[in-house]
């Protein structure tokens, strides 16, 4: 079992994993701006961080061995905020981590942030911070897990995926608890270190595919 911080414990995908990590008997501290937003989580092993990503949140990483980023600015934010947070919190983390000598970061990025020059969108710069994210993790020398999900939707999880891209725009989508299900299967699995994941509604056994 793992002592895990979960950053962006209070998002969907964040929420959802802690109470997943926890039921599967991992030690979470859960890092949140705003403790109250994660008042219905509970657990023998859960501790609450109260910190700002835009802050010095280096203590948070104190006695963790594995990191999961799956904080976010929201989509109804600028780019002021996806610069300081997609980016550079996450960059931060990264730094933080390497000094702690964490043994595993597991970054949540996106569909599309492999090449953000091939996507014609109005969301291509959170898919530039995110490319940039990514690229600064695989660079520092700490052992890396990303999770590149499709279009998120809050239907139940079915624990079954694709890692390819569906030629099918529709079909480019994944439930935010299959996301939080993958971040459980891919702690402490030794496959699923130094790899990056695509995770769409396919037909393969999600477990099958990260362990």
């Amino acid at each position: 079992m793992s002592n895990i911080l979960v950053i962006g414990a209070s998002g969907q995908i964040g929420k959802q994993a802690t109470e997943k990590l926890l039921d599967a008997g991992h030690t979470v501290t859960a890092m949140v701006r705003n403790k109250d937003k994660i008042s219905d989580v509970s657990g023998d092993n859960l501790s609450i961080y109260e910190g700002d990503l835009e802050k010095d949140f280096s203590t948070a990483f104190d006695g963790c061995d594995t990191v999961v980023f799956c904080a976010g600015s929201g989509a109804g934010t600028g780019p002021d905020k996806t610069l300081l947070i997609d980016l550079w919190a996450a960059r931060n983390a990264v730094e933080f981590a390497k000094k702690a000598s964490v043994k595993q970061f597991i970054m949540v990025s996106s569909v599309g942030s492999d090449d953000p020059d091939a996507v014609d969108s109005p969301i291509k710069p959170y898919l530039v911070a995110k490319h940039m994210a990514d690229k600064h993790l695989q660079n520092s020398g700490v052992a890396y897990t990303i999770l590149r999900p499709g279009s998120l939707t809050d239907e139940a999880g079915t624990e079954y995926v694709q890692e390819v891209l569906p030629g099918d725009e529709d079909k480019r989508e994944i439930p935010r608890e299959d996301v939080a299900t993958a971040i459980v299967y891919s702690v402490d699995n030794e496959k699923a270190l130094n790899r990056i994941y695509g995770l769409f509604k396919g037909d393969q056994p999600l477990k099958s595919v990260i362990q």
